[in-house]
């Protein structure tokens, strides 16, 4: 199950991601998104974890969590093309 965190510490790399997850279960991949032209973290990142109910529960246990002074955004990722952006917006010529 692919696990999105957000509200991360601008500090933060993968394996502290990785890091505060472990403590939950199995973690399969761990990644901060970044820039891609200042490579600075973008804020948020995705945990991927091979058990779902394993990832639930880090979830529910992750669910305001604070690091460094920010509170932690978790929740099941959403399939990509979920969002608005891109989507067509509904027009039919």
């Amino acid at each position: 199950m692919r696990v999105y965190v957000g509200n991360l510490p601008f500090g933060m790399n993968d394996d502290d991601l990785r890091s505060l997850f472990e403590g939950h279960g199995d973690v399969a991949s761990a990644s901060v998104i970044t820039d891609r032209e200042t490579g600075r973290s973008r804020g948020f990142g995705f945990v991927e974890m091979a058990d779902e109910t394993i990832a639930r529960k880090a979830i529910e246990a992750m669910t305001d969590y604070v690091a460094d002074g920010r509170t932690l955004v978790v929740n099941e990722a959403k399939p990509r093309g979920s969002g608005k952006r891109g989507a067509g917006g509904g027009r039919h010529w």
